[in-house]
């Protein structure tokens, strides 16, 4: 796993800017590209350090698409997709793919003018509108982390019930009775329209099953730092009693909560426990390290790519399968300093 000297050995920052710029921190003036340069070398150490685990990947020559539910630059804001996208490419060049990135264009995407593709992989939420456009360039698509049309496509997903539980069993057993959720009532659904955000209504599911849903503290909030660190601010300063753990839908949350913690006084995890879920490189980068549901983005970029290639039709060759999959990626809970037995 990467620290902060290493990183700043990679891009030349310091490591108090690179902890600044993982934290989130609205008053540090850098550009873009710092923060990119910044995330992704993060990711990169992260690979290496996997990578040495693996075995040899299989040599091919596909062409391999790939289209983004994010702009690069609202990536920034959510590094989980980009350390999917990161993967994806990544694994296109361990197996000697082509990789192509498709062009958003409205409802529509396109490949670089006149490439053929032999599969698609779709990262994040998309409308049946640009569904249907990958289609028309592609009947091999894959979509990671959404499964739209499943009797079409294939699709790598995460057991997001498995997170959660895992989640709230650890901190029941730390002694935790009073948690809260950070994170918004309502997000999309996997054809882009408006639904009761996933986490949350398992949240809820769980916490009854587990009798606490009486001390349960809902923050609806965006999934985003600055939003969270508000939204905790707010609660922390209106006088209400403060849960004893925090569970958030994301890193970002779990960042923004940390920062309204801290402004508040109340010190992570002595007083306030918090439990972030994706598990990017940022987890183990923060102050306190994050305790976090691990998403596996590298299993999944790869699991995406074992499936188009069992799905690719070669000349002259029949594929492997033809029957779409659903592969529901089991998470894992990597305990860090941001738990702690509760204080009585």
């Amino acid at each position: 796993m990467a620290t902060l000297k290493e990183l700043a050995d990679r891009t030349g920052y310091s490591p108090a800017t690179i902890s600044r710029i993982l934290s989130g921190d609205p008053s540090l003036s850098v550009t873009p590209e710092a923060r990119r340069k910044v995330l992704e070398e993060a990711g990169r150490l992260n690979y290496t350090a996997t990578r040495s685990r693996r075995g040899r990947t299989p040599k091919g020559f596909l062409r391999i698409g790939v289209a983004e539910m994010l702009t690069p630059a609202q990536q920034l804001d959510d590094p989980y997709y980009l350390y999917l996208s990161s993967f994806v490419r990544q694994g296109c060049m361990d197996r000697k793919y082509t990789c192509l990135t498709l062009e958003g264009r409205g409802e529509g995407f396109v490949p670089p003018e006149g490439e053929r593709l032999d599969g698609i992989v779709a990262i994040g939420l998309f409308t049946t509108g640009q569904i249907e456009s990958m289609a028309s360039l592609c009947s091999n698509i894959v979509f990671v982390d959404s499964s739209p049309f499943e009797q079409r496509f294939d699709s790598v997903v995460l057991g997001y019930e498995l997170g959660i539980s895992l989640a709230l069993e650890h901190l029941t057993k730390l002694g935790h009775r009073s948690i809260g959720f950070i994170g918004p009532t309502y997000k999309l659904d996997d054809y882009r329209r408006r639904a009761p955000e996933v986490r949350r209504q398992l949240f809820l599911k769980l916490m009854e099953r587990h009798r606490l849903l009486k001390e349960a503290r809902l923050v609806d909030c965006p999934m985003e730092t600055q939003a969270a660190a508000k939204a905790v601010g707010k609660l922390l300063a209106s006088g209400e009693r403060c849960p004893t753990a925090f569970l958030c839908a994301n890193e970002e949350s779990a960042i923004g909560a940390l920062r309204a913690l801290d402004e508040a006084g109340m010190a992570v995890p002595r007083e306030v426990s918090v439990v972030s879920f994706n598990d990017t490189p940022k987890s183990s980068l923060v102050d306190p390290p994050l305790t976090s549901v691990s998403t596996h983005v590298e299993e999944m970029a790869n699991t995406a790519l074992r499936l188009l290639g069992e799905r690719v039709v070669l000349p002259g060759k029949e594929p492997v399968r033809t029957l779409p999959l659903k592969v529901v990626v089991p998470p894992s809970l990597v305990v860090r300093e941001s738990s702690a037995q509760v204080r009585l």
